[in-house]
């Protein structure tokens, strides 16, 4: 599966670490720059040519490395020439979070802010983004921030973004479901979506806010609407869901969390969700029970944190660290990375339903191919459970599109 790149660097010393992506796993990768030339900085950020690669936890795999490390000292041949020994980070793209000042929104920006690619990151919110950004300004990573506050101000926040992301909307709360939130989270999202359509029409549209399922469809259909739908640049994200699947069995099973990869089909809430368990690489055995044990906890890791929080927050840390990865997914591809590949909600053909979460390739024209193989040769319980969650899933999306028409109807 493949993950994103969020950049972390020792301020002050020489030793940068990178994260990035694999194409099939979800791993980590240090890249240490040591030299004993004089260094250059940028952007306070100290770094040289001579490289070590090592294997740690998160995002980057083995995969990747080789291509990296490749690329990375190309780079630092080519600046040798004439400029002495550093990497600059090319950061070309520029970035829109809307809900910035909220529980995702915070952490997520944070984490974008890293990024080595994004030149440009916009914060919107109703309320309180200013602080945000001024607090994230003070970061010496390359990007710019700025903050935008109030629908006067969206349409400038959107002006020449490449990605959007939308986490705005309330979270749940102890005995809430993702089913609760719609009738609150869909008019922020259809009027986000609006808004999109307008000022940039051609940038990647990722969907936080919850019911994913059907907020996907009230995105696509508002795009519709507006006659600038393109269904390869709009993705649910339901990343976290890999990334729960991945965390959950490699502890239960004592794997590498470096090695596994788990592919989650399906939706984005309850019983839709669908861990492949029998396509786990690397290959892994699991009994009936632990089948069962995983695949319901899996499904249930929102409540899980909801009720740990005790009405405090939902999973707000772990939902901005599978965005961020998303994100970064989505910049790797519009750079010209061709080895993309992430788990999302997306407009499908896979099954019977309009919209279905399975792993894709992105491109730098959005979903590039939808992976029909993780579909193939399932389990008895894995293709029962597919069976059982398209009703619910239908029913989801069709009320994301409903809503849209209703309300089209009412104006």
């Amino acid at each position: 599966m493949a993950a994103t790149s969020a950049t972390t660097f020792s301020v002050g010393s020489t030793t940068s670490r990178c994260k990035g992506s694999s194409i099939s796993q979800s791993k980590a990768f240090g890249v240490k720059f040591n030299s004993k030339n004089n260094l250059t900085s940028f952007n306070g950020l100290k770094v040289a040519t001579n490289l070590s690669c090592e294997s740690e936890s998160s995002f980057l795999g083995k995969d990747s490395v080789a291509v990296l490390k490749q690329s990375i000292t190309s780079k630092a041949q080519k600046e040798n020439k004439g400029y002495g020994n550093y990497v600059q980070p090319q950061a070309s793209y520029k970035v829109a979070i809307l809900g910035a000042s909220g529980g995702i929104g915070q952490p997520l920006a944070l984490l974008v802010k890293m990024s080595p690619l994004v030149s440009e990151l916009n914060l919107y919110d109703i309320a309180n983004v200013k602080g945000v950004a001024a607090d994230l300004s003070h970061c010496n990573t390359p990007s710019q921030v700025s903050d935008f506050t109030g629908a006067s101000e969206l349409a400038n926040c959107l002006k020449g973004v490449n990605v959007v992301v939308i986490p705005a909307g309330v979270p749940r709360k102890p005995g809430m479901t993702r089913d609760d939130l719609f009738n609150i989270n869909a008019n922020i999202v259809k009027t986000l979506v609006e808004a999109v359509a307008d000022n940039c029409p051609d940038a990647f549209i990722h969907i936080i806010s919850n019911p994913v399922n059907s907020t996907v469809p009230i995105a696509a259909e508002v795009l519709k609407r507006k006659g600038v739908y393109d269904p390869k640049k709009l993705f649910g994200v339901t990343t976290l869901d890999v990334v729960r699947a991945n965390t959950f069995v490699a502890h239960k099973k004592n794997l590498r969390l470096i090695d596994v990869d788990v592919p989650v089909v399906g939706g984005h809430a309850g019983i839709t969700i669908l861990p492949l368990l029998s396509k786990t690489k690397p290959s892994t055995t699991f009994t009936d029970e632990e089948v069962q044990e995983l695949t319901v906890r899996i499904q249930n890791a929102g409540t899980e944190v909801v009720e740990a929080k005790a009405g405090a927050g939902s999973a707000t840390l772990s939902m901005a660290y599978a965005a961020a990865r998303f994100v970064e997914s989505s910049l790797r591809a519009l750079d010209g990375d061709s080895d993309v590949y992430e788990c999302a909600f997306v407009q499908s053909d896979l099954s019977e339903l309009p919209f279905f979460a399975s792993r894709i390739k992105i491109g730098k024209d959005g979903v590039e191919a939808l992976i029909p193989s993780d579909l193939q040769g399932l389990t008895e319980y894995e293709q029962k459970a597919l069976d059982a969650l398209k009703p619910e899933l239908k029913a989801s999306i069709e009320k994301g599109i409903g809503f849209v028409q209703k309300k089209a109807v009412a104006a």
